[in-house]
């Protein structure tokens, strides 16, 4: 069953050992996190879907059906953060099961998870030390309309699955909000930051489902298709959504949305 669904930002800044002083600019972010965690706590997930937008294929949904996965920072610098998670398999195996007929996805065997799903879990799964995980990746090529469906065919594996499972939508808004930003700036980053922002709090699904792709990728962003993805999944399903933070600091939106599943 599903209890509980959000939205995280995952900017490597965010772990201590990476961000060091840098990490003071993501208070907001960092308490908002923060208040996810206390929520997750109470609502005791066992599995924790994390919907990663760092995609692993360019023609099809993945999976990551390594036993036992590790998250690190290495690349980053930090020689000392390293989790370990177990994967729930059986999970990965029927969210393959029920989609395969109609679209592409494929199975991976991946020992190390990348910052796009590290980050969540470093935050999130601090309290949950018996909680399994299962991470899926959208797929580059695919379009918005496949990925509200995969949610949607995904949807009935997760309500009547016999573990209580959280969902955590993993992505970035625009990387080009600042002159400085990554991605160098436009003056429309925050018109895609702020419309999307609205479209979640008013659960206006056939808006973002339409989301002009002009200037999602003017925005250089990757939260639109972790989000669909959670909206398939979610729609039909009577929720809150809450805004807990939202930052930039660094020329890249920071959101971080809880969905209250009633």
């Amino acid at each position: 069953m599903i209890v509980h669904a959000c939205f995280v930002p995952h900017p490597p800044l965010l772990i201590p050992e990476v961000g060091k002083d840098n990490i003071n600019h993501l208070k907001e972010t960092r308490e908002a996190y923060q208040k996810v965690e206390a929520e997750l706590y109470a609502r005791k997930p066992e599995v924790l879907l994390v919907i990663s937008s760092h995609s692993l294929n360019q023609h099809a949904f993945s999976i990551n059906q390594q036993p036992k996965v590790n998250v690190n920072f290495k690349r980053f610098g930090d020689l000392v953060t390293n989790l370990e998670f177990k994967n729930d398999i059986a999970l990965g195996y029927k969210i393959k099961e029920s989609t395969e007929v109609e679209m592409p996805i494929i199975l991976t065997a991946e020992q190390i998870i990348d910052y796009g799903a590290g980050v969540p879990l470093f935050y999130l799964a601090n309290h949950l030390p018996d909680c399994q995980i299962c991470v899926v990746h959208p797929a580059k090529e695919l379009d918005y309309a496949d990925h509200v469906k995969f949610g949607e065919l995904i949807k009935e594996q997760l309500v009547s699955y016999n573990k209580r499972i959280a969902i955590v939508a993993a992505g970035d808004l625009s990387h080009r909000l600042h002159q400085d930003s990554p991605a160098g700036y436009s003056p429309r980053a925050q018109e895609f930051d702020q419309k999307v922002i609205k479209l979640l709090a008013d659960k206006d699904f056939e808006a973002l489902i339409k989301f002009d792709k002009f200037l999602a990728e003017e925005a250089k962003e990757c939260a639109i298709k972790p989000l669909l993805v959670l909206m398939g999944i979610i729609k039909e399903i009577n929720f809150v959504p809450e805004k807990l933070s939202y930052q930039a600091p660094f020329g890249i939106g920071y959101l971080v949305e809880n969905f209250q599943i009633k």
